[in-house]
């Protein structure tokens, strides 16, 4: 990306909220628009993950305009200019990579994790604490993961990953406990758990849990879209099959 096209985007967004621009982005805020930029980034997240490129192009160009849109009304209050946030992002970079720009080594991944943890605590006000900056409203899959994560460059975690394995065999007997004793809050709680630990086992194998999670979305969804071709085709409505008949076409649609 060049200078010129951002400016191009600059002038679009000037020109929208400007005199004589778009009734309806006049109206809007960095408040306003923290809905539609979670949308368009789950969109473009969307676009990479199905690895169309033509179509992540798009919606990081409106990821972009929105970042570009906030950033104007920032600066229009003399809060800050989108320059500004470019630099402190550059500088931020740069200060929690100095292995990379400055003489600092490193041994591993985690050593690097653990320095790049180090950094960021000591950017921070004194009574911060280790979680403080973990998004408060991140989806609770990735925000278990980040937790997780977090700990781990604390050096607040297992020891092996069989030490994981072993929580996991517990969590798992905790809750078939609490599910024989009926009470729900427990079931609940323990299932949390059980999850929990099963995310940190995922990290520690290098699967991050929301993404996979999304892979074996969508590949029922595909499957079970198959099924519903399948049926069609025998003159069938899937929802009026019985289960055995449905497990039919699921076979059918694996294989």
């Amino acid at each position: 990306m060049n200078s010129k096209s951002i400016e191009k985007l600059k002038d679009v967004v000037s020109t929208l909220v400007g005199p004589g621009g778009c009734p309806w982005d006049q109206d809007q805020t960095p408040l306003s628009m923290c809905d539609y930029l979670i949308e368009e980034a789950f969109e473009l997240v969307e676009a990479i993950r199905a690895d169309d490129k033509q179509e992540a192009m798009e919606e990081l160009g409106d990821v972009m305009f929105l970042l570009l849109f906030i950033a104007h009304r920032y600066e229009e209050e003399g809060a800050f200019t989108f320059a500004d946030a470019v630099d402190s992002g550059a500088a931020k970079m740069i200060r929690r990579h100095p292995h990379v720009f400055a003489d600092t080594k490193v041994e591993d991944q985690e050593e690097l994790l653990r320095n790049w943890e180090k950094i960021k605590r000591s950017e921070k006000k004194d009574d911060k604490k280790i979680f403080d900056s973990l998004p408060k409203g991140l989806p609770p899959m990735l925000k278990a993961y980040r937790i997780n994560s977090k700990a781990a460059r604390s050096g607040f975690t297992f020891e092996s990953d069989e030490q994981c394995l072993g929580q996991l065999d517990n969590e798992w007997k905790e809750w078939n406990s609490a599910l024989e004793s009926g009470d729900q809050e427990a079931i609940n709680e323990e299932f949390g758990d059980y999850l929990f630990t099963l995310i940190e086992l995922g990290r520690r194998k290098g699967i991050k849990a929301n993404t996979a999670l999304d892979i074996t979305n969508n590949k029922f969804l595909e499957r079970f879209a198959k099924m519903e071709d399948l049926a069609k085709a025998q003159g069938k409505d899937i929802s009026e099959m019985n289960l055995i008949e449905q497990n039919e076409l699921w076979e059918q649609v694996k294989k």
